[in-house]
């Protein structure tokens, strides 16, 4: 399979989605991560191309220790607007990529530059399968699945996940993804959070200090939505895992059965054995 994983920023898809794509890599499938701005408005000392440019090296970094691919296009962070001509180059990305699964933001996350890439790839949802639309590239014949990415701020929205993905097995490498982005983990994200004079100089404990920082929002997931682990992964595996990331069937695009999800999500045990 095609999967494509669409953020706004140069860490999302990595922070939200990195383990099942590791996973879907793992399983044989090619996996793309698209920013649709150029993070450069997400530090507190620096700004503008500089740190797009350090933003960027961070994601062809992360993607080298995970495997996928990486495309980040070139509008100003914060500023995203749900445009036509972005919603275009949303529909070309999907088709170029022949995605059979796309996933991006819940339409009511917190930041604004999120709901917008939310907004616009669900606005792409039906136009990729339109001849006339874009056709400077070829429309896809079957509509893909599109899911909603869990996110920062749960507690803000009603989130009624379909699939949680356990992900205890790759979590070592999802760390070293976000490790590598050294701008957001140990610069802007601690600054924000008033934790910057805690964050270690040397690298083997700024590593440990990010496994102990974020921990919370991977196990948090697991112990709020435990009855869908259940469900996926039956109540031992369930009882026993710690990290998990959750999709949310969009209602737009292909519907999927459940046996279309324990297709497109070929992560759990078979339910007949």
């Amino acid at each position: 399979m095609n999967i494509l994983v669409i953020g706004a920023h140069p860490d999302d898809c990595e922070a939200y989605a990195g383990g099942s794509a590791v996973k879907w890599l793992r399983a044989g499938n090619r996996v793309l991560f698209v920013s649709l701005t150029n993070g450069d408005a997400g530090h507190h000392a620096m700004g503008g191309g500089v740190l797009a440019r350090r933003r960027r090296e961070e994601s062809e970094a992360s993607a080298r220790r995970g495997g996928m691919e990486t495309l980040i296009l070139d509008h100003h962070d914060g500023e995203l607007l749900p445009t036509l001509a972005i919603r275009h180059e949303v529909i070309r990305i999907i088709r170029r990529h022949r995605a059979d699964v796309v996933i991006s933001h819940h339409p009511e996350d917190y930041h604004p530059d999120h709901r917008y890439t939310s907004t616009l790839v669900q606005d792409a949802s039906f136009m990729v399968t339109v001849p006339n639309c874009c056709p400077d590239v070829e429309a896809l014949r079957h509509n893909p699945y599109f899911f909603y990415l869990m996110h920062a701020r749960p507690s803000a929205l009603t989130l009624a996940p379909h699939v949680a993905v356990a992900i205890d097995d790759v979590m070592d490498v999802k760390y070293e993804m976000l490790d590598a982005m050294e701008s957001q983990m140990y610069e802007w994200l601690p600054w924000l959070e008033g934790t910057l004079d805690q964050v270690p100089a040397a690298p083997a404990a700024r590593n440990a200090w990010l496994r102990e920082n974020w921990d919370a929002s991977f196990t948090g997931p697991a112990e709020a939505h435990r009855a869908l682990l259940e469900k996926w992964y039956g109540p031992e595996q369930a009882r026993d895992t710690r990290y998990v990331e959750t999709f949310e069937i969009c209602p737009y695009g292909r519907q999927p059965s459940e046996d279309d999800l324990r297709r497109l999500f070929p992560f759990f045990p078979d339910p007949r054995t």
